[in-house]
């Protein structure tokens, strides 16, 4: 359940009311990470905490939360370890509403904010959730998809002539706790498949139905097929037909 309050107090907690005086970027971690971590354990003493050779986030409970903002692959090794001992959540932030500042880098300057066109949901998980695939049906294992508003502030330092293809992302600042999805079983998968699909459906249908690309279909279907929440029944032309599973209908 949303905690409001608790977000704003982590938020004002690492921002402070001075970060915008001092400048962005003055904190060595990153801003999601040290926000979303200060959420789920407003306790100093429970995070970064020493559990098997490895470093936790958060160790609290007999439980590791794990604030990764990308690249799952690099959590295998913790995983393998951490699994048969503790359950372990794993927090995706994801950004719902995005609004683009830029930065010279000669000046310090800070553009007006650009609001992005593109809008953020939970099934942008997929791809990283199939860098951990094989630990997905761990039963310690739960995953928490998390949707903020943010300000992403980006270096004008790309290769064209406004400097701003190919240009680095400098920091996010998270502005508004949106939605979080719990995904603690192979049912919870269920809620990522759209109503209205027909019985049976390419990656193209589920595309059309969930509002996403039907590269991202496709990687969703490969985790919800791997997951038994769907069935693979046949072929149309190279794409592979699917069916819910009897368990979600």
């Amino acid at each position: 359940m949303l905690n409001h309050t608790r977000f704003e107090e982590a938020r004002n907690k690492i921002i402070g009311v001075d970060r915008q005086r001092l400048g962005i970027g003055t904190l060595s971690e990153k801003t999601v990470h040290a926000i979303l971590k200060n959420y789920y354990e407003p306790d100093e003493d429970k995070q970064e905490i020493p559990v098997e050779n490895y470093v936790a986030d958060i160790y609290a409970d007999g439980e590791i939360i794990e604030i990764q903002t990308r690249q799952f692959d690099k959590l295998r090794e913790k995983l393998k370890v951490f699994l048969p001992l503790y359950p372990v959540t794993i927090v995706y932030p994801i950004p719902r509403e995005k609004w683009l500042i830029w930065i010279d880098e000669e000046s310090g300057e800070l553009s007006n904010k650009r609001k992005s066109p593109k809008k953020g949901n939970a099934y942008m998980i997929f791809p990283e959730l199939y860098k951990i695939k094989m630990f997905l049906k761990e039963e310690n294992l739960r995953v928490r998809p998390v949707l903020l508003d943010m300000e992403e502030y980006k270096l004008l330092n790309g290769f064209s002539k406004d400097k701003k293809k190919g240009a680095s992302r400098f920091d996010r600042i998270p502005t508004a706790l949106v939605e979080e999805i719990e995904i603690n079983c192979a049912e919870d998968y269920m809620q990522f498949v759209p109503y209205n699909l027909p019985e049976k459906f390419t990656a193209r249908d589920f595309a059309r139905e969930a509002h996403i690309s039907t590269q991202l279909a496709q990687k969703v279907l490969n985790i919800l097929y791997y997951m038994e929440t769907v069935e693979r029944v046949g072929k149309v032309g190279n794409a592979y037909l699917y069916e819910v599973a009897s368990f979600g209908r």
